[in-house]
């Protein structure tokens, strides 16, 4: 029962990794597009001589894929961040369950508990009246 919330608290402690990575991932896709606006811009300077502008634009072809892998990259990246926060979620209900089936248990057993000792109480009633006519009867 302890180990319980442990795990929820490990599943939200992953959660929050990975969203931090996510987040990080964001911000690299976000440096990635400006450098690509600053390719583009690169390549139509260097349409202007054809010697220049070959070798300019297979650099902003390798710049260009480069930045696609990265935002890829990051798109997987915040697909598992969106995977394990789910996972997190379902720990922590599946914990709430738990702790709501411990708790119907306790109640089950102090039910059960509860009616052991109103039978123990009826035998000792019943042991006094018992007692009190053995007295009645030995006088």
């Amino acid at each position: 029962m302890n180990a319980t919330p442990e795990i929820a608290e490990a599943a939200r402690s992953e959660a929050e990794q990975f969203r931090r990575l996510a987040e990080e991932a964001r911000e690299v896709r976000d440096h990635r597009r400006g450098e690509l606006e600053t390719i583009r811009d690169e390549r139509e300077r260097l349409r202007a001589t054809a010697e220049t502008a070959r070798g300019g634009s297979e650099e902003a072809r390798l710049a260009s894929e480069t930045a696609r892998h990265t935002e890829e990259d990051a798109r997987v990246a915040a697909e598992a961040a969106r995977h394990s926060s789910e996972e997190a979620r379902m720990a922590a209900e599946d914990a709430r369950h738990a702790v709501v089936e411990a708790v119907r248990a306790t109640a089950d057993t102090l039910d059960a508990s509860l009616e052991q000792m109103k039978v123990v109480e009826e035998m000792r009633r019943t042991l006094r009246e018992v007692r009190d006519l053995n007295k009645l009867h030995s006088h």
